[in-house]
């Protein structure tokens, strides 16, 4: 444990967001995309940051890391491809359903025990796959399926109550909470009810750039450094194929990264380098040449940073402009800018 007496809860607010990305077409800034970055350096320390970092937000899927550090401080034996599964926000294929399947099993349990939301896989073409086939949503479809069966395999081992499992006031949520507010060094403020059904904790920016990075240089055989070794070495397993964020942990060494929804972003080095991002409207577009300007910011070399400066914009189907991070952010940019 890194914090015996968490701090505060951030303040619940309207958060000070500034601009943080330009989307420039033929020279002349069409649209503005506002956020929040920060950046830690190995002393945990502030190195840069832009907007309001510790106004109370929801990190989405990029807080499955801390729940799967939760889960293996309550005995969940996984490791390997099973543990990275069970802090990932999957794609769908069918390598992530089997994986899922696989820790149902060695649960005793089946995809009925499952509470997560039932829906079509994440990836396009999977998605399109299945519709074509005919195939329903189902709970292990959904992208959060790898965490829910691993919550109920938590539940089980500590003879917890297993049709209750997602319930704020349940053991193995109290467990969750526990580490929240321990990585992250301050208590949540607020608890509301994440996409898949789970308890989402309320934290601030900071707090999770802090959290991501006392797990990546947590010492050897750690639950902090499990989950980190889990992902980094399943990267495809955690994400899935052709994903942004799967594509960033290979480029860069050492580095754990992990997405959410609502254009949250979090990445961090095994010195406890970390960066965090939040688009304030959610745009999936601004997150990860935003993350990487940031990363560059932290000392990564930009050299392995020129695959995730996004996607030109487009103007009768040939490049006229990009999403620049603002000046502020990356002052030398990743890409030149029509």
């Amino acid at each position: 444990m890194h914090s015996s007496s968490p701090a505060d809860a951030p303040v619940v607010r309207e958060p000070l967001h500034a601009p943080v990305a330009h989307l420039v077409r033929g020279g002349v800034v069409e649209g503005i995309h506002y956020g929040s970055v920060v950046v830690l350096g190995p002393d945990g320390q502030v190195r840069f940051q832009l907007g309001d970092i510790e106004a109370a937000f929801y990190p989405r899927s990029a807080l499955k890391p801390v729940q799967a550090v939760a889960m293996l401080r309550a005995g969940l034996p996984l490791d390997g491809a099973l543990l990275s599964l069970a802090a990932a926000s999957h794609s769908g294929e069918e390598r992530h359903l089997d994986g899922a399947r696989r820790i149902l099993e060695l649960a005793g349990l089946t995809e009925d025990d499952l509470r997560n939301v039932p829906d079509m896989p994440y990836d396009p073409a999977v998605r399109d796959t299945w519709i074509r086939e005919g195939r329903p949503p189902s709970r292990l479809a959904q992208n959060c399926s790898g965490k829910h069966a691993a919550m109920l395999w938590t539940a089980r081992l500590n003879g917890w109550s297993l049709d209750d499992y997602l319930d704020p006031k349940h053991p193995l949520q109290q467990a969750v909470a526990e580490s929240v507010e321990d990585l992250t060094g301050q208590r949540a403020a607020r608890v509301t009810v994440d996409g898949c059904g789970a308890p989402l904790f309320s934290i601030s920016l900071h707090g999770l750039a802090r959290a991501l990075a006392r797990i990546t240089s947590a010492e050897p055989g750690t639950p902090e450094a499990r989950v980190a070794d889990a992902m980094r070495d399943h990267a495809e397993l955690a994400s899935g194929a052709g994903r942004d964020v799967a594509a960033l942990m290979r480029a860069v060494p050492g580095l754990l990264a992990k997405d959410g929804f609502e254009g949250v972003q979090v990445a961090a080095l095994p010195d406890g380098t970390a960066v965090a991002v939040k688009i304030a409207d959610g745009a999936n577009r601004a997150r990860i040449p935003v993350a990487a300007a940031a990363l560059a910011r932290a000392g990564v070399d930009p050299g392995l940073l020129t695959g995730f400066a996004g996607e030109p914009l487009l103007g009768g189907g040939e490049p006229v402009g990009c999403l620049r991070p603002v000046r502020a952010l990356d002052p030398l940019p990743l890409t030149a800018c029509a």
